[in-house]
């Protein structure tokens, strides 16, 4: 019988996780974005665990109360990734199969190209590569993208978004968030207290950090991108496969938006099994 995992420390940090499933199963780690927490896999999560999956899902660096760092340098790609590896330790687990949504996804893509002996499988949601990314930015990215530059401005950002969360009802809504996600922003980040630790990951994105640069991912690899995705184009989606030396899928979701894990579950959940059974570690 493996214990549930609940928390984890790292250093000075305490994490909440959502450990479920079969506890004996192959462990999947969901890692979510921004602005959600780890109960964003909540329809997700089931699926897999009728196929005998368990899943491991933190609330990341920021979003737990006990791992709220001040300094944007705390929150820097490496230290997110080393997050995980903690995670996994703490929980006994050599390798896992990885999926990540958003930010969640960058620092999948970042832990299996860094840590590939801890990968076995990777599954990305939305965001591309972040090599490609960078890529794509003089091919229309950067024009999505003007709201990270934003957030760059100090306390301003938490003041408005902050506003906007708790006096909007529709703000989740309004950001193409479906029920009952979109309900869930304004107590599960402004009013829980995440809003400053979430903005904390982008303002830490242009810190040069050599530990998390971007490198060939050597494990087999799906990334799911939904034709309707607004800040994230098309052009980094095409040029993720370049950074892949390994197997590789790339689906697009025809109608989907950013929000693949919350309105789309099932074509997630049979993604990550797909990628799973073709690497054959069932």
């Amino acid at each position: 019988m493996t214990d549930r995992l609940t928390t984890f420390r790292r250093g000075p940090y305490t994490f909440d996780v959502l450990d479920a499933g079969p506890p004996d199963g192959e462990p999947v780690v969901l890692l979510h974005g921004f602005p959600q927490r780890a109960s964003s896999w909540d329809l997700v999560a089931p699926l897999l665990h009728d196929r005998g999956f368990r899943t491991i899902a933190p609330d990341q660096r920021g979003y737990s109360p006990g791992a709220r760092p001040t300094r944007r340098r705390e929150y820097a790609q490496a230290e997110l990734v080393a997050d995980v590896l903690a995670m996994l330790d703490a929980a006994g687990i050599g390798d896992a199969h990885i999926v990540g949504h958003d930010w969640g996804a960058a620092v999948a893509w970042t832990l299996a190209a860094h840590h590939p002996d801890r990968v076995k499988t990777l599954t990305a949601l939305s965001v591309p590569h972040p090599g490609a990314f960078v890529q794509a930015m003089p091919r229309g990215q950067v024009l999505r993208s003007w709201y990270m530059l934003a957030f760059q401005i100090p306390a301003l950002p938490e003041k408005a978004l902050g506003r906007l969360m708790t006096t909007r009802p529709d703000f989740g809504a309004q950001m193409g968030l479906p029920e009952p996600f979109a309900s869930r922003v304004t107590t599960e980040i402004a009013e829980y207290g995440a809003l400053p630790g979430a903005l904390g990951w982008y303002r830490a994105m242009f810190i040069p950090d050599k530990r998390s640069a971007p490198r060939r991912v050597q494990v087999p690899t799906t990334y799911l991108w939904g034709d309707r995705e607004i800040a994230l184009g098309r052009a980094g989606a095409r040029l993720s496969s370049g950074w892949v030396d390994a197997p590789y899928e790339f689906l697009v979701l025809p109608g989907a938006d950013h929000w693949l894990p919350e309105a789309r579950p099932a074509e997630v959940a049979a993604a990550i099994v797909a990628r799973i059974d073709a690497a054959g570690d069932r």
